[in-house]
C-alpha cells in the first residue's frame, strides 16, 4: 500500500478508490516497518469510507488490528451532514481506560513490602473473567440504573472515594445522554454482578514509581518527583459493555439495507448519528461508559484499603490522590475546526485517548496551564508514561487533539503464548524486578512483555510530533491480572 511521507513521524496513505478522506499515521521508521505487516493499514483504509467522515481517517504509533476499526484509530463524522457512528470505531469494552493515583510513599518504603502489597491486592481486588464478587457486591436493578445514569458519583455516594475524586476525571466520570432502557436484560445481568472488578486480558492493576522526570515544571503541577510510588487502574466496562456493544453491532446489521450506504467491511457496521439506531447506540454506550468510570472509582478505593492493610496503617496514611482518570474507547460529541469551518463532530477514538493542550476549559483547573494528563501504559516489564496534551508546532494539523492510549500489540495472543511455551513469565518478571501475579497462566503468556510494541518508541513519535509532552516515565514494581 503506497504511504507517502509527510514528516519524520507522518505518513500518508492517498484516497483512492471509495475512500472519503486520506489515511494518516503517525509512526517512526522502526514502528513503520511493524504496522506494514499488520491488517491495520488496511483498516485505516476502510475507516476512511464511512460517511460524513471529516479530515482523515487517523491512527497511532501503536495501532494494531482491531474489530473493524484498528485499535489506535481516530475518525471523526460530521452531525450537520450525512455522519455516522460505528460501535467499531469504540470497541466491545466500552470507555475501556486508567486511572492513576500518587500516594505519599516512597520507592524505598514500598519495595521491602511489594510481595506483601501485591499478594493483598491480589486477595481484596476482583480479577478474572468472572470473578465471584465485585468490589461493590451484587447490586438490585435500580441500583444498578443509577450507576448507568450517574457513573463514578454513584460510588462515590456509596462510600468509595469523595466528590474531590469527580473533578479529576474525563466528563466528571459521567457521560451525558446515558439510557439505561435501551440496553438488553442480558447486558444488565452481566453488568450487576461486576462494578468495582478488572477482569482480564490487557487489563491490570500495576503498583510503580517515578523512575524518571522529563518536565519537572509539569510535574510539580501533579505534585510528583523521583521515587514517588504511583498505582495504575486499566480496565473498562467488563461484561455489560461488551453486550452492550454485541446487542447493537446485531441490531445495525439488521437495519443496514435502510441505510443509504455501504462499506467494505461489515465489521464497519454503521448507523446514521441523527438515526433512531444511531442516537440508541450513543444512549447506550454512554451507559456503559459511565458504568467503567463507576468500576475504576470503586476499584481505586478497593486498592486503597488493600495497601493499607498490607502496611498495617489507616488509609489516610497512604495519601492516596487520584492524578486523573482518561478513556480510550470512546466516541463523543466535539467542536472542532476544520478545512469547513467549526462543526460539531462524532469523535471516534478505540484505542486512543483525548489529550487537550494547555488552556482548554475541559481540563481541571490544577492541570489547565500544563495541559490534560495523558497516561501510557506499557507492557508488564518496562515502563509506563504521564504526558500532557500539547498544542502541534505552528498550529499544525491535529487528529482532533488525540494520542496513542498505549505500547500497543505486535504479536497476536495466540503467538504470545507459543512465544511463551515452556517458559515461567512470572520467574523472568520478578528477576526484572517486577512481581507479577494472575488468575491464569495463559494471561501472563499473553500479556509478556514481547508482544507489545516499544512503549518508549511510541511516546517518543507523539512527543517528537508536538501532539504530547512527556512528563515522568514510571517504573512497574508489582502487577495484579485476570
Amino acid at each position: 500500500m503506497k504511504l507517502e511521507k509527510k514528516s519524520d513521524y507522518l505518513w500518508e496513505i492517498p484516497r483512492e478508490g471509495g475512500m472519503r478522506v486520506p489515511g494518516r499515521l503517525f509512526a517512526s521508521e522502526k514502528l513503520l516497518a511493524e504496522i506494514r505487516e499488520d491488517v491495520a493499514i488496511q483498516q485505516i483504509v476502510n475507516v476512511a469510507h464511512l460517511p460524513g467522515i471529516v479530515g482523515f481517517s487517523w491512527a497511532m504509533p501503536d495501532v494494531h488490528m482491531g474489530y473493524g476499526f484498528p485499535i489506535g484509530g481516530v475518525a471523526a463524522t460530521d452531525w450537520d451532514s450525512d455522519g455516522v457512528i460505528s460501535p467499531g470505531g469504540v470497541g466491545y469494552d466500552i470507555n475501556c481506560g486508567v486511572r492513576m493515583v500518587a500516594l505519599d510513599v516512597k520507592k524505598a518504603e514500598m519495595l521491602p513490602r511489594i510481595e506483601t502489597v501485591v499478594g493483598r491486592l491480589f486477595q481484596r481486588v476482583p480479577c478474572g473473567p468472572s470473578p465471584h464478587e465485585s468490589g461493590m457486591g451484587q447490586l438490585n436493578r435500580a441500583e444498578f440504573g443509577q450507576v448507568l445514569e450517574k457513573g463514578a458519583r454513584f460510588a462515590v455516594e456509596r462510600g468509595f472515594g469523595t466528590e474531590g475524586d469527580l473533578e479529576y476525571a474525563e466528563e466528571n466520570g459521567a457521560m451525558r445522554g446515558a439510557d439505561p432502557g435501551v440496553v438488553s436484560e442480558h447486558a444488565v445481568e452481566r453488568g450487576r454482578r461486576q462494578v468495582g472488578s478488572i477482569g482480564s486480558g490487557n487489563h491490570f492493576l500495576e503498583i510503580g514509581y517515578v523512575e524518571e522526570v522529563f518536565a519537572p515544571d509539569v510535574a510539580r503541577a501533579f505534585g510528583l518527583e523521583v521515587d514517588d510510588v504511583t498505582v495504575l487502574i486499566h480496565t473498562g466496562s467488563r461484561g455489560f459493555g461488551h453486550q452492550v456493544c454485541t446487542d447493537f453491532l446485531r441490531i445495525m446489521g439488521q437495519h443496514a439495507s435502510e441505510f443509504a450506504f455501504r462499506l467494505p467491511d461489515r465489521q464497519l457496521a454503521a448507523a446514521p448519528l441523527n438515526s433512531t439506531v444511531g442516537r440508541d447506540y450513543l444512549a447506550g454506550m454512554a451507559a456503559a461508559a459511565n458504568y467503567a468510570w463507576a468500576n475504576r472509582q470503586t476499584l481505586m478505593v478497593v486498592a486503597e484499603r488493600a495497601i493499607a492493610e498490607a502496611f498495617g496503617c489507616p488509609p489516610e496514611r497512604l495519601g492516596f490522590r487520584l492524578l486523573y482518570d482518561i478513556s480510550h474507547n470512546i466516541a463523543k460529541t466535539e467542536e472542532h475546526e476544520t478545512t469547513g469551518g467549526r462543526k460539531k463532530l462524532c469523535v471516534h477514538r478505540k484505542g486512543a485517548t483525548r489529550a487537550l493542550p494547555p488552556g482548554d476549559e475541559r481540563i481541571p483547573a490544577r492541570y489547565r496551564s500544563v495541559g490534560q494528563p495523558v497516561m501510557i501504559p506499557g507492557d508488564m516489564g518496562t515502563a509506563s508514561y504521564l504526558c500532557v496534551g500539547a498544542e502541534p508546532p505552528g498550529g499544525g494539523e491535529h487528529p482532533f487533539y488525540s494520542s496513542c492510549h498505549g505500547a500497543g500489540r505486535r504479536m497476536s495472543r495466540k503467538a504470545a503464548v507459543r512465544r511463551g511455551q515452556g517458559r515461567s513469565i512470572t520467574g523472568e518478571l520478578r528477576r526484572g524486578g517486577v512481581i507479577v501475579v494472575a488468575r491464569d497462566k495463559r494471561t501472563l503468556a499473553e500479556e509478556m512483555p514481547e508482544a507489545y510494541k516499544d512503549v518508549t518508541e511510541v511516546v517518543d513519535v507523539m512527543h517528537n510530533a508536538g501532539l504530547l509532552r512527556k512528563v515522568v516515565r514510571v517504573r512497574p514494581i508489582g502487577v495484579i491480572k485476570g
